[in-house]
């Protein structure tokens, strides 16, 4: 039963992917004589976490003392944004606890499982914890290695294209497998591109097509500071961050960024990256860019998107590196999608 009730944690875990980031996606069921009285999960950065609306929707509180709370990660005990989720525990002295995994963020990192061990409550840990690393990849990724979780993703002609012969961007993906991109940009805190996709596509590099969507972090490396003019990445709509070996500025919303030196380049901005809170980034560069993270092997993820279109000559699609194996393929309507994983 600890695993069917935590699988519902983190259900309801999921349902906030779109929103916590910074913070791990986290659900709650609170279980009364095998039934849940009550379920709650973090729906926003900034506002309750998954115990605190869990534990509002019980009716009767009198409940708590005889209850079991499943939660799929460990009971924070420091003041954050908000207060201790382990002393909310406590003062209802809840029966026992069961959690999924471990908080690896070093405030908490097992303090919070010996905070609650501590006023007397039975604690069970490692409940489907192989699910709940899955469910939190990228919160785990940058917390352990101090450098964010990189999706890397690309759409491709059935002839293996990705753009015209004189570098002109065309329409490969369908309609429909466009608004999945732009899900697929909801759900990280940045997408990045290079100088090239900027100065030949204009994108705006938001989540336009997908309903009420949180907007990612904007990141473009221009180096050498070649993008000037009216585009879209200056138009102060969204936090932008242009990394480059020049200046440091900050305008409204716009930021550059200077790094010291073009060696390890992408090192140090994804290691400034993890600084600022932005756990994932979605590499939608073009097929240089795309290489480096390739070469100095910053990837941890990759989805590619294959078509009909025959396209006959073209700029060439990236080649997937040996030793990623592929954990998933499904196809949007024309469209192949391939999803390459560690």
């Amino acid at each position: 039963m600890d695993q069917v009730f935590m699988q519902r944690a983190l259900q309801l875990a999921a349902l906030g992917r779109e929103w916590v980031s910074p913070n791990p996606m986290v659900g709650c069921v609170i279980v009364h004589n095998d039934l849940i009285i009550g379920e709650g999960f973090h729906q926003k950065y900034g506002d309750a976490h998954a115990e605190v609306n869990a534990f509002n929707t019980v009716i009767n509180k009198d409940l708590l003392s005889e209850s079991t709370v499943y939660v799929t990660l460990e009971p924070c005990s420091h003041f954050g944004k908000t207060p201790p989720c382990a002393d909310l525990l406590i003062k209802h002295k809840v029966k026992k606890v069961v959690i999924c995994n471990t908080d690896p963020f070093p405030q908490v990192s097992g303090t919070g499982i010996k905070k609650l061990q501590a006023a007397g409550i039975e604690v069970i840990t490692g409940v489907l914890d192989k699910a709940g690393e899955e469910l939190n990849k990228r919160f785990f990724k940058a917390h352990q290695t101090g450098l964010p979780y990189v999706v890397i993703k690309w759409a491709e002609t059935s002839d293996g294209f990705v753009a015209q012969k004189d570098g002109n961007s065309l329409a490969i993906s369908n309609a429909t497998t466009n608004i999945t991109v732009h899900r697929w940009r909801a759900e990280e805190a940045g997408i990045l591109v290079g100088t090239n996709t900027v100065l030949t596509d204009n994108p705006q590099l938001n989540a336009r097509n997908w309903p009420e969507a949180n907007n990612p972090l904007r990141i473009v490396i221009d180096k050498n500071l070649r993008i000037k003019g009216d585009f879209n990445i200056f138009d102060r709509k969204q936090k932008t961050l242009i990394y480059n070996l020049h200046k440091n500025q900050i305008d409204e919303n716009l930021e550059f960024i200077q790094l010291n030196s073009d060696a390890n380049f992408l090192k140090n901005m994804l290691s400034n990256l993890k600084r600022r809170g932005i756990n994932s980034v979605l590499v939608e560069g073009g097929p240089q860019l795309i290489q480096s993270f390739f070469e100095e092997q910053y990837y941890d993820e990759i989805r590619v998107i294959k078509s009909d279109m025959v396209l006959k000559e073209g700029i060439n699609a990236p080649k997937v590196p040996s030793g990623i194996p592929l954990v998933k393929k499904y196809s949007i309507l024309n469209d192949q999608i391939f999803i390459f994983a560690f």
